[in-house]
């Protein structure tokens, strides 16, 4: 076919437009901090689209079109979050901070959260996670397998304490 039949316009707009964010087959469970701040960025990122869109004939298109996947995606977590109750039990939980040790004595504490709250760096981690899966329903004392894709650690759970 010629290039001549080609819709250049429509291949390049084709181009530009931005990949969907995945949304992940796990529940969305979150806890109420986690509520929060899917609220507040969909409120940033609404603030942010109004102010783009406001620029009219000067507004940046491909920035209007990733705030609007963004906003698709966000909305979407929003919709389909599940507030988690945090309560005092004797296993973990999402919401739960969590000491755990491994066959070398090393601590850690770490604390399950939805997966848009997770932040590894500040200790956050998602309960649907390998650690996560590992903590999930044990007991202090209780030794569990923490599957990595570098080799399997054996942890002991030292604390649980309300979020």
């Amino acid at each position: 076919m010629s290039r001549a039949f080609v819709n250049e316009d429509n291949a390049a707009a084709q181009a530009d437009q931005p990949v969907e964010r995945q949304v992940s087959p796990q529940p969305n469970y979150v806890t109420p901090a986690g509520l929060a701040q899917l609220q507040a960025r969909v409120a940033e990122l609404q603030a942010l689209h109004s102010q783009q869109t406001a620029q009219g004939e000067q507004a940046d298109k491909q920035r209007i079109a990733d705030l609007e996947r963004d906003l698709r995606y966000f909305n979407q977590r929003l919709q389909s979050a599940q507030v988690v109750t945090l309560s005092k039990c004797d296993q973990v939980r999402i919401g739960h901070w969590v000491t755990f040790a491994d066959e070398h004595d090393q601590a850690q504490r770490v604390r399950l959260v939805g997966e848009d709250q997770a932040d590894a760096a500040n200790g956050l981690i998602n309960w649907g996670s390998p650690l996560g899966r590992a903590l999930l329903g044990a007991k202090i004392g209780d030794e569990v397998v923490w599957k990595r894709p570098v080799g399997d650690v054996v942890i002991e759970v030292l604390e649980i304490e309300l979020g």
